[in-house]
């Protein structure tokens, strides 16, 4: 099996995935500070949240952006599975991609993993870096 992936590992295929994985490693360090920076300090505790109250009253609109959030989530899902081997913050991106993905049961994952100590106090020690109020886990 490994012999027949062998021609797929060429100089150029091997040239994009590190240039690929440089771009994440790049774009986790910048974006992953400003996602965690703007989330509501309660967004574990709060109930879920009701479409219904978007402030964005355009249903096309609303559509548009949900599609762009979810498929947003999708490859920072991907980023954050890639930098588990990769350089990178990889659980913390994944943190913020499932922030961003809707699926069931969301909101317990969500709670559990960032209510572990060590991914709280990252994502803690992110906010105090943009002077943003600690988050709220209990």
């Amino acid at each position: 099996m490994l012999e027949a992936l062998r021609p797929l590992f060429t100089p150029p295929v091997i040239a994009v995935v590190t240039v690929v994985s440089l771009a994440l490693l790049v774009g986790s360090v910048a974006m992953l500070p400003w996602f965690v920076a703007r989330l509501p300090r309660d967004y574990f505790v709060r109930p879920d949240h009701d479409p219904t109250l978007s402030p964005i009253r355009d249903p096309g609109r609303r559509r548009l952006l949900h599609v762009a959030k979810n498929l947003g989530g999708a490859l920072l899902l991907i980023a954050g599975l890639a930098m588990l081997v990769l350089p990178g913050q990889g659980v913390l991106t994944i943190l913020v991609s499932l922030v961003l993905l809707d699926f069931p049961g969301k909101r317990a994952l969500e709670r559990r993993l960032a209510a572990r100590p060590a991914v709280g106090g990252a994502l803690n020690a992110i906010r105090r870096r943009a002077n943003a109020e600690p988050l709220l886990f209990e």
